[in-house]
């Protein structure tokens, strides 16, 4: 997988790309539009606008291939009081011709940024760079069609939409080849006693390979004692796999804290596979009807199970606890949880629920 010595091998297919200015990745037909510097000199990089309830195609294609880029950037605000662009726009993805998407996620959370903010992320398949540059490097087959839309559900007009979608065409994808899904989901105060489900109702083959969580702490004190269940294949009451706690389950120990100045600091941190790249107790956005700085803790996670993908045959549920600890011992949370859920499975998969509205899914 690391071993760059696979590059020098020469592979069978036809690499394509698809943006605005070439919206079906079509040979021989990028770069054409005319600026006013001419013709093919920048003439059409981005989608001029969208729509508030507008929702536009970014990529169509006919397959078998297999998406192995996605690069967007686009504004994180409209006006002073639009500030939650990020989730506002939701990001689809639909395989084979099927109706219901097999991802649904706002655009910000897809890419690890929740909250409606961009901050840099700095992983193997999802990469944010300066400044709200969203990177993806999942691969994501199809055999017959993939399509990928986005969905204007902000009441403004979205200006400069940016994107690029590489992928390659090939003659066959192998039998056993799984389809990527995504799902976002929010609780916005969670029940004590009642772990917070990230992913639940998926039948069929697959494997579950990552995980984003956006937490905003409600109560005081350590809020990370809360461990990750996978059940598998059958599994009730009980699940087959239990971590050890939240911070560990993201593969950081003891608080991501260390000591400075006589104080306890949690530390953020960002590698190939797991991280922590946001924490944040203070509003970065305020304008004249908010003077006050008051946002609540807010804190991002990332983990990704590309070396360790947890492998089903059935079904998979996916949960996670929220348990705290003060000096008095442990004790049950109510946080404000969001997450998403990624992995590959057999189709046909078992259609969402549906999305939160769009100001439900605003930050508190």
């Amino acid at each position: 997988m690391f071993d760059l010595n696979h590059l020098s091998i020469l592979k069978k297919g036809q690499s394509r790309s698809i943006n605005w200015e070439n919206r079906k990745g079509e040979k021989g037909m990028g770069g054409r539009a005319a600026s006013d510097l001419g013709t093919a000199r920048k003439g059409s990089p981005c989608i001029p606008e969208i729509k508030s309830g507008e929702t536009v195609t970014l990529a169509e294609m006919d397959g078998p291939g297999t998406i192995n880029h996605i690069w967007i950037t686009v504004t994180d605000r409209t006006s002073e009081r639009n500030r939650y662009v990020l989730r506002d726009l939701v990001l689809r993805m639909y395989w084979d011709g099927e109706e219901k998407p097999s991802v649904e996620s706002p655009l910000g959370d897809f890419f690890c940024c929740g909250f409606g903010v961009s901050y840099c992320v700095n992983s193997l398949p999802v990469a944010v760079n300066p400044t709200r540059g969203f990177n993806s490097y999942f691969p994501m087959p199809f055999r017959k069609k993939a399509k990928i839309t986005i969905e204007n559900q902000c009441d403004e007009t979205i200006p400069a939409f940016f994107y690029q979608i590489d992928y390659c065409l090939t003659d066959e994808l192998p039998e056993n080849t799984g389809y990527f899904h995504a799902q976002w989901r929010r609780q916005r105060i969670t029940e004590k006693g009642q772990d917070y489900i990230i992913l639940d109702h998926v039948k069929g083959r697959g494997q579950y390979v990552g995980t984003y969580m956006a937490l905003t702490a409600l109560e005081r004190y350590w809020y990370g004692e809360g461990e990750v269940k996978f059940y598998l294949d059958g599994d009730e009451e009980y699940p087959t796999i239990c971590g050890t706690g939240t911070e560990d389950y993201f593969g950081g120990a003891w608080s991501f804290a260390t000591q400075k100045d006589g104080k306890t600091v949690e530390n953020t941190f960002c590698t190939p596979f797991l991280g922590y790249p946001y924490y944040s107790h203070h509003d970065t956005f305020l304008h004249n009807d908010f003077h006050n700085d008051d946002q609540l803790p807010q804190r991002s996670f990332y983990r990704w199970h590309i070396m360790d993908p947890i492998l089903f045959e059935k079904d998979i549920r996916v949960t996670i606890q929220q348990i705290g600890v003060y000096y008095g011992g442990l004790f049950e949370r109510e946080d404000d949880v969001a997450s998403v859920a990624y992995w590959y499975q057999e189709e046909p998969h078992q259609p969402y629920g549906k999305l939160m509205d769009r100001k439900d899914r605003w930050p508190r």
